[in-house]
């Protein structure tokens, strides 16, 4: 035997009764959010853990902000590599003037994103009032945005090269 204590086995987290009943639903919730192929692997294991980490939530709530928090740090990324030094309210901002992200996916990470992000940097998740419509829709918009960044090539800081 022993003398350390066994971890509880998982429960589900009554803040997560609204939206699933039971765990298998969590697959309903998620099961349009695929990762494209062909991403840098970077970018796939990023998209995927936030992926999973939306789907746990059902166990633990909080799970769902970090996955939120995750896939907008792989748009950071992203958005840095093409943009160059910066930050992540005028990456969205350029981005957004050059038509890789619409108006709502442009204000849902701006006005959701961006303050779920700063939160997580900080370590003050725990206070992020996030419903998982609002986080898939999130996640979904960080597949989209990659796989739209990895499909056209980067114009790069100049067109001639040194």
């Amino acid at each position: 035997m022993s003398d350390t204590p066994e971890l509880p086995w998982p429960v589900p987290d009554e803040r997560f009764r609204h939206w699933a009943g039971q765990f298998a639903d969590m697959h309903h919730l998620v099961r349009d959010l695929v990762i494209p192929l062909g991403l840098p692997q970077a970018a796939e294991s990023v998209l995927t853990t936030a992926r999973e980490l939306i789907r746990m939530s059902y166990f633990r709530y909080e799970f769902m902000m970090i996955g939120a928090g995750t896939s907008i740090i792989a748009i950071e990324a992203a958005l840095a590599d093409r943009y160059g030094k910066g930050n992540l309210a005028g990456y969205l901002k350029k981005a957004h003037a050059d038509g890789h992200l619409t108006k709502e996916q442009y204000d849902l990470l701006d006005s959701f994103g961006r303050p779920i992000r700063n939160k997580y940097a900080h370590g003050d998740l725990t206070h992020v009032a996030l419903t998982p419509p609002l986080a898939i829709g999130m996640l979904r918009t960080a597949i989209t945005l990659l796989a739209e960044l990895h499909a056209t090539p980067s114009p790069g800081p100049s067109a001639g090269g040194n």
